[in-house]
């Protein structure tokens, strides 16, 4: 019998103090010093804002979806939050990641607040992240545990590390979706959800 793998560890979250540390060395390789006046505090100011960035990492989006509601009357039709602008960064270049996410889905006899599907939006934002596979995080999560009929899910974002650097096209958005349940199964339904995110803009 073959030997099984193990899984490999986290790594080992370092100090605040190695955070800090770290900032310097990337402040002193970029050609600056990071003792005069200027950029001093820059180091803890890089670290607490790193905290605010990435604090998706501390979420679970799936306790957010679990508080649900069943008393609606026997409501049935498509439930759409649209235009939930995020902040997220590139796992690529750790540039930023500017956009809004347009999140659908048609209930199966229990509804969510709508709060709850901006926070896993913003859960899932806040991480180093790939825009597809946001898309599909948050899609997923919706689908897993509300169990709706079909989800359906849109973003379109700018990012910065095609921007600001290498090609330097700031004109350029990017727009990925995500299709779950009868939202890929039915073309109506998708149109439906299409047309209800683009309607008046």
């Amino acid at each position: 019998m073959a030997a099984s793998k193990k899984k490999p560890s986290k790594p080992r979250r370092p100090s605040r103090k190695q955070a800090e540390e770290a900032v310097r060395t990337l402040l002193l390789w970029a050609g600056e010093d990071p003792g005069r006046e200027g950029l001093v505090d820059t180091p803890k100011r890089v670290v607490s804002a790193y905290e605010d960035w990435f604090s998706g990492y501390r979420e679970d989006p799936i306790l957010f979806m679990k508080r649900t509601f069943e008393e609606v009357e026997g409501y049935d039709e498509m439930i759409v939050l649209r235009d939930i602008g995020f902040e997220s960064h590139c796992e690529h270049h750790m540039a930023p990641i500017i956009g809004r996410a347009h999140v659908g889905y048609l209930p199966n006899n229990k509804v969510v607040g709508i709060s709850k599907l901006a926070r896993v939006v913003e859960a899932f934002a806040r991480r180093f992240q790939v825009q597809e596979k946001m898309t599909a995080q948050i899609a997923n999560c919706i689908w897993n545990i509300l169990n709706p009929k079909g989800v359906g899910v849109v973003i379109e974002a700018t990012h910065q590390c095609m921007t600001t650097r290498g090609v330097h096209k700031s004109d350029v958005s990017m727009v990925t979706s995500q299709m779950v349940g009868t939202f890929r199964k039915d073309a109506r339904t998708r149109a439906e959800f299409l047309g209800m995110i683009d309607n008046q803009r």
